[in-house]
């Protein structure tokens, strides 16, 4: 697959990130984590990604690798897009300044090693509940929810494809 260079340069890893992350800090910048499958790209993930982005000046999207959605039981054909796709996708969206896999459970070792100033989920998450919360609280960031687009969901876009 042919990348666009633009958007090949937000595809990343914890090293070249944490890099990143230390200039985006030297210049007082404000970092937003979230994370997520991002499996069918939908108008309620850019709507999201969009308000994540407006918390702060630099949005890094963790996303589940194939193995890790597979854990999740999202369902035997999930994910419909492979983790390359899918970060594809997500790097060509202008709000989204990085891309990173993450191939654990939980983005909670990514979310140490990054440090972001901000962690942000969907409103289905209590922000006490959210993985990572303790991590950013410690350091005197904020944890925020984000309301959900109503009507949009991967799931429900895969059972009006199949007729369910």
């Amino acid at each position: 697959m042919s990348l666009n260079k633009k958007v090949y340069a937000k595809l990343t890893t914890v090293d070249e990130l944490k890099q990143r992350l230390a200039v985006v800090n030297f210049f007082g910048r404000k970092i937003v984590f979230t994370n997520g499958v991002f499996d069918i790209l939908h108008t309620g993930h850019v709507d999201y990604l969009s308000k994540a982005r407006d918390l702060g000046d630099f949005l890094v999207v963790g996303l589940n690798t194939d193995s890790s959605v597979k854990r999740l039981n999202k369902g035997p054909e999930r994910p419909i897009n492979n983790e390359q796709a899918r970060a594809t996708v997500l790097g060509a969206l202008e709000c989204v300044n990085a891309v990173i896999f993450f191939d654990e459970d939980t983005p909670y070792e990514l979310i140490k090693a990054l440090q972001p100033d901000v962690l942000v989920k969907g409103s289905d998450y209590k922000p006490e509940d959210i993985m990572g919360s303790d991590i950013v609280k410690a350091k005197g960031g904020e944890v925020k929810t984000i309301e959900l687009s109503q009507g949009f969901s991967t799931t429900n876009i895969i059972k009006k494809i199949s007729g369910s």
